[in-house]
């Protein structure tokens, strides 16, 4: 039966990485009798928002559905604004929860600080210390970081850029949720099936790119993959294309003639984890994928110039090479030529949580509502 007292929780979110790293507290919260847990979705990203949700049975309450063709960062803060103002003003809930570094993110927690309505940020506290890189995420978690009431910090490092900044009251040191998300996909061993490519016969690179500000060079990534490509024959490539043209067409003119090159549309979540388990190496832009590959003992190579997560450089299951030809192909060929190199990589101890950090954020959640 559950209290009369105020116990809904708004948990929020837009996209995909939102869906995966959100799930774990939806269905946990969902669980407990002490919370009413209503899900709204933004639609930042639609259908692969969707699709991620049903994988793990989620329904989304209320789906804002703000998305439209060509719209700029400002129209999409706008509408999220818009539209979760309605659904708070209606609803108010005793939390709301975001996750991350969206416009969704940032948006969500604005519009519930302008109702008064308390935030649970989960992933708080990353930082690269350049305000626009990425762009425009690292303004957006500094400025949910000052809305929030609760901070969810995955490592000892992001509570310590919280306690910087001067935030240092109800700040909890979790873990990543990403991590309870991934394990419980890969128990599950999922299949990821690539037309003509046999994951038994060749090492294969899986590749992701689709940061904004790498669209400028993403001729000069594609560049790099065709180079590894060609000096080991044994390797294939398989690049799950951004749906964006500014990030398809530069890789598609470096790699859709290459025979090796396994150029497919974006896997769905559980096919992506299918992947890490068989790949040999993940090359990739994505925050995302820096916390999970390694907790799969996959090396990663970073295409970006900054990380907010460099607790996976220090612990050596990451390794930063921006977006340079010549680094790129230096490194890539020096995992795959040298077994010790890789080894060492690959069995260094993940940085980002056990798989547990769903259970100590709900139970922080009951304890800050004095369930």
């Amino acid at each position: 039966m559950r209290t009369t007292k105020n116990n809904k929780v708004a948990i929020i979110l837009g996209t995909r990485p939102e869906a995966v790293k959100l799930a774990p507290v939806i269905l946990a919260m969902r669980a407990c009798r002490q919370l009413e847990a209503q899900v709204v979705v933004t639609g930042q990203h639609r259908e692969m928002l969707h699709q991620t949700l049903g994988w793990f049975a989620i329904e989304a309450d209320l789906d804002l559905q703000i998305m439209t063709p060509g719209q700029t960062l400002a129209e999409i803060t706008c509408r999220a604004l818009a539209g979760l103002e309605e659904y708070l003003k209606q609803e108010s809930p005793a939390l709301a929860i975001v996750q991350g570094d969206t416009s969704t993110t940032f948006a969500a927690a604005l519009a519930a600080f302008y109702r008064r309505i308390p935030v649970g940020h989960v992933e708080a506290g990353l930082r690269t210390g350049v305000a626009d890189d990425p762009f425009p995420e690292e303004m957006n978690r500094r400025l949910t970081s000052q809305l929030a009431a609760l901070h969810f910090a995955p490592t000892p490092q992001a509570v310590a850029n919280l306690e910087r900044e001067g935030i240092t009251r109800h700040v909890y040191l979790t873990g990543n949720t990403v991590i309870d998300a991934l394990l419980t996909i890969a128990d599950r061993a999922p299949e990821c099936p690539i037309p003509g490519l046999d994951w038994q016969a060749r090492r294969v690179l899986l590749v992701t790119a689709h940061r904004r500000e790498n669209w400028e060079r993403m001729g000069e990534i594609g560049a790099a993959l065709r180079a590894i490509l060609d000096l080991h024959p044994d390797t294939a490539l398989v690049l799950p294309l951004h749906k964006n043209p500014v990030v398809r067409e530069p890789l598609e003119r470096e790699l859709a003639d290459h025979p090796r090159a396994f150029l497919c549309e974006p896997l769905d979540y559980p096919q992506l984890v299918g992947a890490m388990q068989r790949a040999t190496l993940v090359l990739t832009d994505s925050g995302g994928l820096q916390e999970e590959a390694p907790a799969l003992g996959k090396p990663v190579l970073v295409l970006r110039e900054t990380t907010e997560r460099p607790e996976a450089i220090e612990a050596g299951v990451a390794r930063k090479v921006g977006t340079d030809r010549r680094a790129i192909v230096a490194a890539a060929t020096e995992l795959l030529g040298d077994p010790a190199a890789y080894e060492r990589m690959a069995r260094a101890v993940n940085p980002f949580g056990d798989g547990q950090a769903t259970g100590r954020i709900v139970e922080a959640v009951c304890d800050y509502l004095k369930f």
